[in-house]
């Protein structure tokens, strides 16, 4: 066990010995002897147990001078899921470090945005992972520079600055340490990596096909269903067996088309900017909930004798998220009290008088859906629905627009629900909706939702919010999957994966 982490040397060794997949990302095997780091499934004999040493973050291994392993790509494996489960100080801090603020902010920035003081960050996360937030914005680089220096025909001096490096030469420096190869020689690997199944260059400017990975088992019905069945037109569809949406980014916008596969999420980005592909990826792994770890939920769920009969029928059932937490908090208001159809409508209206025009070659979008800055100036009298659900509309878009109000990953559960609740016109629904899908909150319930109350009917469980929710107890803290499968016994659309 390395020291101020919470790895267990037996239960690693136990883990690597058996290949287990379901394990990558949650910590990483460095070999003493090689000095290479490798996920838990790598498919190299298992070096002996006392020549392996475990760091719960790639960075760790890196900064402890180990290089990747060139067979089973440590850096690519799935994220750890404790970062989608937790809400803590390290929690929030990888979210946000995944989303590129320490690139865009630096430290100070990610300490502010969490408001602590930089060395409490620091301490923090040297604490629990061995690397602290500049060491884990490196590792994120090294990942992204691999990825474009493998998948792109773009000049090095583009990638390394689009990888987030202030140099070619810290870039040069970096890929060596990490890779133990020049980014010349990883680009020279690309056949035979590309036969393994490694990301490809389309050819169109700025578009890149890359595979996402997942833990298994992984149920795209309800995920892709209700993506799909919810989709703002102009800024959403399903198109050839794919969701596709616009993106807005940091340094500009893009396009993403994904499709599920058996063993991985097929990922179809255009950018405008490369520098953004980094945080592309991690917000689109987080719409998909793809870092979630399937086997802990349903085996929790699974012990309900209620539940364990819709968890044995579809297991893996992710939930389904957002790219854009402002966004998705407009499209609950916009939602209350009225059909999916409905909602859909009013946000289309949205999107076309107040949304950035964009062009898609390849499909039916058309519009970034409007900042909530663009929403702050929109004429209150010109929206088409009640007048207290219109103050509602303004008070949130003003909130976010001023920062009084934030829904990026960085934010408290428990704090912005709260927050949520305390704005005109937000109930338990609407405010346990934005927990759940936007916040991101594992354990948000939706009581007072009724699919969620006519399943629990007919599942024989309390139909009565304050009642469901002291049934719910057992389901803790996988409260927001246990909604998923109560779901999933109606015919909604969002149930089904498109045609």
């Amino acid at each position: 066990m390395q020291t101020g982490t919470h790895l267990d040397r037996e239960h690693c060794v136990r883990t690597v010995q058996s290949k287990d997949a379901r394990f990558d990302g949650w910590f990483f095997t460095a070999v003493l002897t090689t000095r290479i780091y490798c996920r838990p499934s790598c498919p190299v004999v298992p070096p002996k147990p006392r020549n392996m040493t475990f760091y719960p973050s790639a960075a760790a291994c890196q900064q402890a001078g180990f290089r990747a392993c060139k067979r089973c790509r440590p850096d690519t494996s799935p994220g750890s899921p404790e970062w989608n489960r937790r809400a803590d100080l390290v929690a929030r801090a990888m979210r946000l470090i995944a989303d590129g603020v320490v690139d865009r902010e630096g430290v100070p920035g990610l300490a502010a945005r969490l408001g602590y003081s930089a060395r409490q960050v620091e301490r923090q996360l040297l604490a629990e992972l061995g690397a602290g937030p500049l060491a884990l914005a490196r590792a994120q680089r090294a990942q992204t520079a691999r990825l474009l220096v493998e998948t792109t025909p773009l000049p090095m001096s583009e990638i390394a600055f689009a990888a987030g490096f202030a140099s070619i030469r810290a870039f040069n420096d970096t890929v060596r340490e990490v890779f133990a190869l020049s980014p010349s020689e990883l680009r020279a690997r690309v056949p035979r990596s590309r036969a393994a199944g490694t990301p490809e260059f389309s050819g169109t400017p700025g578009t890149l096909t890359l595979r996402l990975p997942f833990r298994a088992p992984l149920n795209p019905d309800n995920l892709f269903g209700h993506l799909a069945a919810t989709a703002v037109p102009g800024v959403e569809e399903w198109r050839d067996g794919a969701y596709r949406r616009t993106l807005r980014l940091p340094y500009g916008h893009g396009i993403v088309a994904l499709a599920p596969r058996p063993d991985h999420i097929a990922c179809r980005l255009t950018l405008s900017d490369l520098r953004d592909l980094t945080v592309a990826t991690s917000r689109c792994r987080r719409m998909l909930d793809l870092d979630a770890d399937p086997v802990a939920v349903d085996d929790r769920l699974r012990a309900d004798p209620v539940l364990a009969p819709l968890v044995d029928r579809a297991p893996g059932r992710r939930v389904p998220r957002t790219v854009d937490e402002a966004e998705f908090a407009v499209r609950a208001v916009l939602g209350q009290q009225v059909s999916t159809a409905a909602a859909r409508t009013h946000a289309a209206r949205l999107v076309a008088a107040h949304g950035k025009p964009l062009d898609d070659p390849e499909g039916g979008l058309t519009h970034l859906f409007p900042a909530p800055d663009a929403l702050a100036a929109v004429d209150p009298e010109s929206l088409a629905m009640p007048r207290t659900r219109r103050t509602t509309f303004t008070t949130l878009v003003g909130a976010l627009a001023d920062g009084r109000l934030r829904l990026g990953v960085e934010a408290d559960w428990a704090e912005t629900r709260a927050r949520l609740l305390d704005l005109p016109g937000f109930g338990p629904w609407t405010a346990d909706v934005i927990a759940m899908r936007a916040l991101g909150d594992p354990d948000a319930f939706l009581a007072t939702d009724l699919g969620v109350r006519r399943a629990a009917r007919e599942l024989g469980l309390p139909a009565t919010p304050g009642a469901l929710t002291a049934r719910a107890e057992v389901w803790r803290p996988w409260r927001a999957y246990a909604v998923q499968y109560l779901w999933a016994t109606d015919g909604h659309p969002i149930n089904f994966l498109p045609a």
